[in-house]
């Protein structure tokens, strides 16, 4: 099976995520911030999957030195950092319009897994 063949719906864990590498998956990773914790999200060609656990639930992370090595040792070498409060700041005044996803990823921090 192609990593093309595999379902993938709007989640994905670890061992899942481990099976598609293996088989030829290459997403676009990002891990997003929120506040201190993290949640990762592949982008691939079929949309988007959030690592979750085995029950569905959305993986998060205190830091991204954890994310760094589990994603690492499956044989991802980067990803993007975003940020979801990327819009502007109420408590000065300032108004924002909320970016895209597409742009998150565009603008993001590019970081290394390695």
């Amino acid at each position: 099976m192609t990593a093309i063949d595999m379902p993938l719906g709007d989640h994905i864990t670890l061992k899942q995520l481990a099976h598609a590498i293996h088989n030829g998956f290459s997403p676009i990773v990002e891990v997003e911030s929120m506040d201190g914790i993290y949640k990762v999200r592949f982008h691939h060609a079929n949309g988007v999957s959030d690592l979750t656990s085995a029950e569905g639930h959305v993986s998060t992370f205190l830091g991204t030195g954890e994310i760094r090595d589990t994603l690492g040792q499956l044989g991802l070498t980067h990803g993007v950092l975003t940020f979801a409060d990327q819009c502007g700041d109420e408590m000065i005044g300032v108004e924002g319009k909320a970016i895209t996803p597409d742009e998150m990823l565009t603008y993001g921090t590019r970081i290394s897994f390695r």
